[in-house]
Order: C-alpha cells, then sequence, then structure tokens
C-alpha cells in the first residue's frame, strides 16, 4: 500500500478513456516488473505512448520505487522530455533518452520495455549475445538486435543510433547496459520482456556448466520457431490470453496500481 508521501489524486477524470487504460496497464507493467524481481530500485524504465498526434508519453516517475507506481503517478512527457501538465515528480534523463528515441522513431512502439536484471546484463556482455539452445531464446533471439554502449544514455545523439540498431525488430540486448523490448501494446512488450528474460537467465545457467556439454538445437529449428512465434498468433497470446491472466494475477496481490 502506498504511503502518504505516495498517494497521487486520480487523474481518471481528466484524461481520455483510452489513456486511462493505457495507464492501468502501464502500471502493472511496473508492478509486475518488481514482483518477478526485474526492477533495479528506482532505475529502468517502461513508457507507453498516449493516443493522438503529439507523441505524448507515459514514463515512470524517476523517485518512486516500482511497487509503489500507480496509474495516477505516471508522468506525461513530451518529445523533448518535459511534462504535459501539473506534476510532483521528475524524470530520469537517460530513461527520456532511450525511450522517446524509439517512440518517436517507431510509429508502431505503443509501449517499450526496458531493464537492468542481473541475468540480462550478463548476456548482454557476452560477446556472443543470445545463444538459441532454449525454446524462449529461440523465440526472443528471432527478432533480436544489439545496440553498442556509448555511456549513461544523457546524449540526444545517440537516439538515432538506437532507432538505426533496433530497425523492425522488436527485442534487443543493450550491450554491457541490460534489456529493451517493443511492442504494439504494453502486454506485447511485456511477454517479449518475459521471453528475453527467462531465456538470459537459462543462458547464465546453462553456461555456468561449461561449453563443452551443450547441445546444439538441430538444424532448422531456430528459423522454425521463428515462424511459429511471430505475426497475429503471438500479438493475441500477449494481448488475449497473458495479459489478463497477468492482471487477474495482480489484482488478487497488489490491485493498487489501478489507482
Amino acid at each position: 500500500m502506498a504511503t502518504a508521501a505516495t498517494q497521487t489524486p486520480s487523474v481518471q477524470e481528466q484524461v481520455s478513456p483510452e489513456e486511462w487504460r493505457i495507464r492501468v496497464d502501464l502500471a502493472a507493467a511496473y508492478r509486475l516488473v518488481a514482483l518477478y524481481g526485474w526492477d533495479d530500485l528506482i532505475f529502468t524504465h517502461l513508457s507507453a505512448r498516449v493516443p493522438g498526434p503529439e507523441h505524448h508519453f507515459l514514463i515512470n516517475p524517476y523517485q518512486l520505487m516500482f511497487e509503489e507506481i500507480t496509474a495516477s503517478s505516471l508522468v506525461k512527457i513530451d518529445t523533448n522530455g518535459r511534462p504535459v501538465g501539473a506534476t510532483p515528480y521528475m524524470v530520469n534523463a537517460a530513461g527520456f533518452v532511450i525511450h522517446s528515441a524509439i517512440h518517436m522513431g517507431r510509429e508502431d512502439a505503443a509501449a517499450v520495455l526496458h531493464l537492468h536484471t542481473p541475468y540480462g546484463q550478463a548476456v548482454s556482455a557476452m560477446d556472443e549475445g543470445l545463444l538459441p539452445h532454449t525454446q524462449t531464446a529461440m523465440i526472443a533471439g528471432s527478432d533480436i538486435a544489439y545496440h553498442d554502449y556509448e555511456g549513461i544514455a544523457t546524449e540526444l545523439e545517440e537516439r538515432e543510433r538506437l532507432v538505426a540498431d533496433l530497425g523492425q525488430r522488436h527485442v534487443m540486448l543493450l550491450r554491457n547496459h541490460g534489456t529493451l523490448t517493443v511492442g504494439e501494446s504494453v502486454a506485447q512488450a511485456f511477454l517479449r520482456m518475459y521471453f528475453l528474460e527467462r531465456a538470459c537467465e537459462a543462458q547464465v545457467h546453462m553456461l555456468s556448466a561449461g561449453r563443452a556439454a551443450l547441445l546444439n538445437p538441430p538444424q532448422g529449428t531456430p528459423e522454425k520457431v521463428r515462424g511459429q512465434s511471430s505475426g497475429p498468433g503471438m500479438q493475441m497470446l500477449a494481448d488475449m490470453l497473458a495479459w489478463p491472466a497477468l492482471l487477474r494475477k495482480l489484482d488478487r496481490i497488489d490491485p493498487g496500481y489501478r489507482d
């Protein structure tokens, strides 16, 4: 339950029904990231675009822990990083650079998730990147891009390189940094992140046993999995099956995200 210091008056009556729905989904994603242990104190960022031509998007209030974030406390900012409307909260400059780049560069990037988990960071620092040795790695790896580390992402010039490296893919390893996913909805970005994080965790565990005993997948199976895990089927799996189930789980144990 949020303390008095982090309670935020509801903005539901001040925004459109569509924006409120996106706020609820994004707040849920923050709470789920905390629930799964993927958070990094107040650092890393999840964002979602607000419908409309302005390219405004929602991002976390910098000073709140992820389990404190609510639909009303999310900060709406413009493409210059300025809050749209009054807010008592501040925004992380690095979060603005990474997320504004992708929201502005990709029309289909309605949601962008970025994490610093130990497993994601470990694989991001491996020269070979994500290995296709597990089913989840084949799913995530079929759509993966890489971006070289340039230091803490506070320089606007990096945005062009981020977008160029991502291309039309939806999963990215930020080298020596962490993981990132993109989706046409919060649900799609979250499910892609789930597969990517599970794949990274499995890779760290399997490599701890040594490379010599690794079993390579049969020839052609990564390509087969690419076809099986792309397109409308995976979108339906995220939006209509996995995400509603995750919201039910969250409503049972941590419903405050809807405030």
